[in-house]
């Protein structure tokens, strides 16, 4: 199976941008539709951002549309999750997740987390006022 190992999270000031790295590597074939999500303490894990093997599907959670973006380069099996305008509740433990089945990627309100089997360890965001 893959294997996922997400980058670039950190604190930031309120308005400001990062853009989060998910690395795969191994079997990157059985990659069929990746996902980011996000648990902020005390919360469940909320799935934020959807984006097909090919690149073309894509679906985002209401509460980041607009702000966030996500998109991929297969040849260097990674995904990115862009995020602009943060806000103080965007603070959380953000994790990139794999799914096998393209069809995962087609939820309208963004991917749910029961529909992935392929999880990094996350990496942190913080944002500040």
């Amino acid at each position: 199976q893959v294997k996922l190992a997400e980058s670039g999270g950190g604190s930031v000031q309120a308005g400001g941008s990062l853009r989060l790295s998910c690395s795969m590597s191994e079997d990157t074939d059985s990659d069929k539709c990746t996902g980011w999500f996000r648990q902020a303490p005390g919360k469940g894990r909320e799935g934020i951002a959807a984006i097909s093997n090919d690149g073309v599907v894509k679906r985002y959670h209401d509460s980041v549309k607009g702000r966030f973006t996500i998109g991929r380069d297969n040849g260097e099996s990674m995904v990115y999750l862009q995020m602009s305008d943060l806000k103080l509740e965007d603070t959380a433990l953000y994790y990139c997740a794999s799914s096998t089945i393209w069809t995962k990627c087609l939820t309208p309100t963004g991917p749910r987390p029961g529909d992935f089997s392929v999880w990094g360890q996350g990496t942190q965001v913080t944002v500040s006022s």
